[in-house]
């Protein structure tokens, strides 16, 4: 956490067990997103002597980069049966777990769209093993890309041939990068469809 966790107690007594708790659940939003900027805990006794719900409120806020504001409470209310001040705590603690969950598969996805974009790729394909279903693509720099016949779209895998243009994205594999979604775009000594786009130009070397 960039900024020291801040916890503030009105008219409630600190106590190590409460303390105690409140850090355990402090580490247990840190393993949800490792990148928190800062968090507010605000441990209050609003009532003091109410017959049903809760005397205390607890309230959490955290910032998140780049510019985002989470804030999760727990105030139990009259109808709800007496409620102790660990009890609200963990309340409050599991919604602001939810909201940060939401908030960081929100950025992966955002991540992962972008990081696609950035590495679609044209290409040719230079190797085919069509009984064992996979090949390989030469990138324009002369890069070799392993792909599986179950990365090709369509279900086009047996219509590749030596020098057919594809579009890729690249991941990482176990074994180094490896072609995903690869796509036909052109035939050798054809255009594409109707449109104006005609061969790719194959990269010195890339037989």
């Amino acid at each position: 956490m960039k900024v020291p966790l801040e916890v503030t107690y009105r008219d409630v007594e600190k106590t190590a067990a409460i303390d105690a708790l409140i850090h355990e659940k402090v580490a247990k939003l840190e393993e949800v997103c490792d990148h928190i900027s800062s968090c507010h805990i605000a441990v209050e006794k609003i009532h003091d002597r109410p017959r049903s719900g809760s005397p205390y409120r607890v309230r959490i806020d955290m910032t998140v980069p780049p510019g985002h504001e989470l804030v999760a409470d727990s105030n139990p209310g009259e109808e709800t049966q007496y409620v102790e001040l660990d009890t609200v705590i963990r309340d409050a603690f599991s919604a602001a777990r939810r909201q940060l969950s939401k908030l960081t598969k929100r950025q992966h996805e955002s991540d992962k769209s972008q990081n696609q974009e950035a590495y679609e790729t044209t290409a040719l394909v230079n190797k085919i093993f069509r009984e064992e279903g996979y090949g390989f693509i030469k990138t324009l720099d002369g890069q070799d890309i392993y792909f599986h016949r179950n990365s090709v779209l369509h279900d086009d895998f047996d219509r590749l041939e030596i020098g057919t243009g594809v579009r890729f994205f690249v991941e990482d594999g176990e074994e180094g990068p490896q072609a995903t979604t690869v796509k036909i775009v052109d035939k050798p000594g054809v255009t594409v469809g109707k449109s104006d786009q005609s061969l790719i130009e194959p990269p010195l070397g890339w037989e």
